[in-house]
């Protein structure tokens, strides 16, 4: 274990700690993420998931950064990315329930809206998961995918942040083996659906911030997708 891994760690409890010590702060943050759902989406993006890929790039490079990392221009981006998501929870989440409702599955959207867990809420979560991670994910993750390259190729720098993007050029060199047999075909049915199943089995409140934990979880995939690669 380095320096560096116990750094991190205490980064990580600077974090969460206080707000697991003190009810006060903690109804705080619900109270001002109710009122400022997009300013929160950006700022737990922009943190959580910025951390998370920190983390996979130890698991791939032994260091938590490299010299085309760039650690403030990915915060900014997957910021814009947390409000993306944001809105796509909020847009899934309203509409499978009204669609399975048309459908004739009333029973079932009154239990996803009901406290508990029960085996309604589970299918209509499970619903809402598939038809967000099959039909929003991959453009996003393709999308995050040639961010990343165009902030390596800007040398880390918050030059990137206000360069055009040669989309065409990065959407071919994208190495598109792993991205389909691995980060699509695998990540997306064997992780991202169950874990967005619990994400929106959740309060409301609690699902962005859920959302943007697993960011470290998808640090990890990506770290395993590049030593594949």
């Amino acid at each position: 274990m380095k320096r560096s891994d116990l750094y991190f760690a205490l980064v990580m409890l600077a974090i969460f700690l206080p707000f697991i010590l003190s009810d006060d702060l903690f109804a705080w943050y619900k109270s001002f993420n109710e009122d400022h759902a997009m300013v929160m989406a950006f700022a737990k993006f922009a943190i959580l998931s910025t951390l998370g890929e920190m983390l996979g790039c130890r698991i791939s490079t032994g260091k938590y950064t490299t010299p085309t990392f760039g650690v403030l221009p990915r915060m900014v981006v997957w910021g814009i990315l947390g409000m993306a998501i944001s809105m796509a929870m909020t847009v899934f989440a309203a509409g499978i329930p009204m669609f399975i409702g048309s459908m004739g599955g009333e029973e079932l959207v009154m239990a996803f809206y009901s406290d508990g867990i029960t085996w309604g809420k589970f299918v209509v979560a499970l619903s809402i998961s598939v038809m967000m991670n099959t039909f929003f994910a991959p453009v996003f993750m393709t999308f995050h995918k040639i961010t990343d390259a165009h902030i390596a190729e800007c040398g880390g720098s918050l030059r990137a942040l206000i360069t055009p993007i040669p989309m065409q050029r990065l959407i071919k060199s994208l190495n598109w083996d792993v991205q389909w047999g691995f980060i699509f075909k695998k990540t997306i049915p064997l992780f991202w659906y169950p874990a967005h199943t619990i994400t929106f089995m959740l309060p409301s409140e609690m699902r962005v911030l859920f959302a943007a934990l697993l960011g470290v979880a998808l640090g990890v995939i990506l770290a395993i997708g590049i030593k594949k690669k």
